[in-house]
């Protein structure tokens, strides 16, 4: 049977399907902690994108085929639940802005403290006897040179004397 006001319907049902599929793989990488395994990704932000962009197809599509429907009692709960799915995905978008900018947060205060750590390592003075024995004989005798100077004015009122 061939529909050709059904275009609104096919998209429709792409969205859902392609949203159920990416979500439902989500879903099980993360119940079963297999999002630890490839730490390479940023999970949350994979999370995010996903929810957002199924925000954004589900109102797409509810919209559309709410436009271009048969008034059918199928294609009305269609409709019906495509915004209801919408809002679920809006809800979840909004959750997963908050644990990523958390998360984000968590970071960059975290290579921050890594930063200081690795400058307040840097800046220690090293304990090692031999080279401060030799700092200070150095200073020792750049002393002893500037007292035998000529300028001294001790030694001009012994010559004077």
């Amino acid at each position: 049977m061939e529909c050709s006001p059904c275009e609104g319907l096919y998209f429709f049902e792409f969205v859902s399907c392609s949203a159920l599929v990416v979500t439902g793989v989500l879903l099980l990488m993360f119940s079963l902690n297999l999002h630890t395994r490839i730490p390479q990704i940023n999970w949350n932000l994979t999370d995010l994108v996903n929810t957002g962009l199924s925000t954004f197809f589900f109102f797409i599509a509810s919209v559309v085929l709410a436009a271009l429907n048969h008034k059918t009692g199928a294609e009305i709960a269609a409709v019906i639940f495509g915004f209801l799915a919408m809002a679920v995905y809006a809800v979840n978008t909004y959750l997963a802005i908050k644990k990523w900018r958390m998360n984000s947060r968590q970071q960059s205060s975290r290579q921050t403290s890594d930063y200081i750590r690795a400058r307040t390592e840097s800046r220690e003075v090293d304990h090692r006897p031999e080279i401060q024995r030799l700092d200070l004989s150095f200073l020792f005798n750049i002393r002893k040179k500037s007292t035998r100077s000529k300028f001294n004015p001790h030694e001009k009122e012994v010559r004077g004397k």
